[in-house]
């Protein structure tokens, strides 16, 4: 899977990067980092007088320009400390975070005194974005606020160079061995661990292409044991991010990040589970599916005709997307199927030029062209001289339409739709760079997921064959169910993830789930929600879910969810105006400037609006739900209803 951050959780997540710019004129460089004037501790009105609403928006204009300031100084350190991981760059990129954490600790707290007052629309919508900003809002005590930005770095450091080394006469080692590019890392020495070996790239690779059990178990144990020293780590993060989150006004960071959708943090887990109970259903059908065909691949022993499916022989090492195992769930072998991995070698596509192919689905819209800085400050390919932070990300690191990618790219069909979702933070970025600071980010951290993807849709075999990318798109009913089954494998196969993950972290940030009973209470959510098991027995000495980016990250993820349904909606509404006719599946809107405006339009609000209105301005519709979604992926449900009518679902 990939991830990028939007502008409002990058105001607060810890290390992360930051997007657009702003309309007002932002300080000279020169003050970058600095701390332009501490805030007032009270009220600059006369004691016993209550504040008015000209010094509110005096006070929010304020902490909107030195938020800006620190921001960049955070995102400059964090782009550094990503592409160069040393122990100074962590130290930096700590520094900043502590910075702007304590800046906006304080600017948080000092902006209730201006609750109850009745403000301008414009004013009253900040002052809340500025108090649901902090992803992980750092105590007013600045010792814990450092202690909270040093945990923070240390934690990204320590998934950003987890390696594992192979045992010696594994199935694993002899696998990988076949590859001279890993002749390197195979250099290890299995009893230090720590010191080299295989970096996520290659075992999460050898994890959708291999096939033997024996390998993928060793693959997937050895990835998910660089966590094991984050727990105790983890545990005083949630205990400083609880604090800070008290300190401002909410019960726990949980409730903090469910407060960010324009409704109460009850209301949103309401809305949260009614949305997965819509699409619940086909995803049982899809694991029903998928458990009868490995069945048929590894046997009954390790696939039971019911029960959890093994986490390690999905093709994916967190078990979130299946496509990587398309060829042994394609439902009619050879009718039609586009492998994009083959063609993009067949044709000769570099990793760059995947980027531009990606860019060139935007332009035809009608979008502006990446800024040239975009390819010259990107990050594209791993280096071979340092150590870097690969998960692929979208940044404006100087909020001045400032875009770039972190990614180390591969030649694969995820990768090729990788490009386009982070393009979408891109182009998100790019629209609202004229917004205020504060408005700079999505509607919702879900938008943000969502438009790239929305574009992904939209990149059809038909669209393929019309860049050239294959020669001809296959065009029977077989093959439109071979699309929708690997379509399928990404989509339905996601949504439980997407869920589960934040559940988790709900409850650990509410003191449902104890330190003592992390490992437990993460796979307990794994099998009731995905219908998987881990392939050897865990206990609380594994720290499974830190074997998870955005878990030592501290991102949001229920953001990911909610765009893996918002994007159907997007791409349904931009179908409708492209004028598209048949079945939702087959829809481009490529070369469309009808769409491309009708998107323009809606990226260009940034979060100056409530979601809903942003949605009905794209859609015409305000409430979320997954009727697209189902609509998109019907002729697949049906077929597949069909060929498990013999199977004992569920378990």
């Amino acid at each position: 899977m990939k991830i990028s951050i939007s502008a409002l959780g990058a105001l607060a997540s810890i290390g992360l990067l930051g997007c657009g710019g702003s309309a007002w004129q932002a300080p000279p460089c020169a003050n970058c980092g600095v701390l332009v004037a501490p805030l007032a501790g009270g009220s600059d009105s006369p004691r016993g007088v209550k504040p008015n609403a000209a010094e509110a928006r005096a006070f929010i204009d304020r902490v909107e320009q030195e938020l800006f300031v620190l921001q960049v100084a955070d995102d400059r350190a964090s782009w550094v400390s990503a592409n160069f991981i040393t122990l100074d760059t962590k130290e930096i990129a700590a520094k900043a975070s502590e910075d702007r954490l304590v800046f906006l600790a304080r600017a948080v707290a000092d902006s209730a005194r201006f609750d109850g007052l009745a403000l301008d629309p414009v004013s009253t919508r900040k002052f809340s974005l500025l108090k649901r900003s902090a992803t992980l809002p750092a105590p007013r005590d600045v010792r814990k606020a450092s202690e909270l930005a040093t945990l923070s770095a240390e934690l990204g450091a320590t998934y950003g160079t987890g390696k594992y080394c192979p045992t010696k006469d594994g199935n694993l080692r002899r696998a990988l061995a076949k590859d001279k590019a890993n002749s390197k890392a195979l250099a290890c020495d299995p009893q230090k661990p720590n010191e080299a070996g295989l970096a996520l790239d290659v075992l999460g690779k050898y994890m959708g292409d291999g096939r033997d059990e024996e390998a993928l178990r060793e693959a997937w144990l050895g990835w998910h044991s660089i966590s094991r020293p984050m727990r105790d780590g983890y545990a005083r993060l949630v205990a400083l991010g609880n604090e800070g989150a008290r300190e401002i006004g909410f019960d726990d960071v949980g409730a903090l990040w469910r407060s960010g959708y324009d409704m109460s943090p009850e209301d949103f887990r309401s809305e949260a589970s009614r949305l997965f109970h819509q699409v619940e259903p086909i995803y049982k059908e899809l694991h029903c599916y998928a458990r009868k065909q490995l069945r048929k691949r590894y046997g009954e022993k390790l696939i039971p005709a019911k029960g959890a499916i093994p986490a390690h022989l999905l093709g994916n090492m967190w078990s979130q997307t299946w496509s990587n195992i398309y060829p042994e769930l394609e439902p009619f072998p050879g009718q039609g199927a586009v492998d994009v991995t083959k063609a993009l070698a067949s044709k000769n596509v570099d990793e760059l030029k995947m980027a531009h192919m990606a860019e060139g689905f935007f332009t035809s819209l009608g979008l502006d062209p990446l800024p040239a800085s975009f390819w010259k400050r990107s990050l594209f390919l791993r280096p071979q001289d340092r150590e870097v932070e690969c998960h692929a990300s979208a940044w404006d690191v100087h909020y001045n339409d400032d875009l770039r990618i972190k990614m180390c790219i591969q030649r694969t069909d995820e990768d090729f739709y990788t490009l386009h979702h982070e393009l979408g933070h891109n182009y998100y970025f790019h629209y609202y760079v004229k917004q205020p600071f504060l408005f700079e980010s999505g509607a919702n951290d879900g938008f943000h997921e969502a438009i790239g993807d929305t574009i992904a849709l939209s990149v059809t075999p038909k669209y393929l064959e019309t860049i050239k990318l294959i020669d001809k798109a296959p065009s029977n009913d077989k093959a439109d169910l071979n699309y929708l089954m690997k379509m399928a494998l990404d989509k339905i196969a996601f949504l439980p993830f997407g869920k589960l993950i934040d559940e988790w972290r709900w409850d650990v940030f509410a003191g449902k789930v104890a330190p003592a009973d992390y490992n437990a209470a993460w796979w307990k959510l794994r099998t009731a929600y995905q219908g998987i098991a881990p392939p050897s027995v865990r206990t609380e000495a594994d720290f499974d879910p830190g074997a998870k980016y955005h878990v030592p990250g501290s991102v949001p993820y229920t953001r990911y969810f909610l765009s893996f349904l918002y994007q159907f909606q997007f791409y349904r509404a931009l179908c409708r105006e492209a004028g598209h006719t048949g079945p939702l599946h087959t829809c481009s809107f490529f070369n469309n400037k009808k769409a491309g405006d009708k998107l323009k339009n809606m990226l260009a609000l940034g979060a100056s609006k409530p979601w809903q209105e942003a949605l009905h301005a794209l859609s015409g519709e305000d409430t979320a739900d997954a009727n697209a979604l189902m609509e998109y992926f019907a002729p697949l449900r049906a077929w597949m209803q069909n060929e498990i009518k013999n199977e004992t679902c569920g378990w």
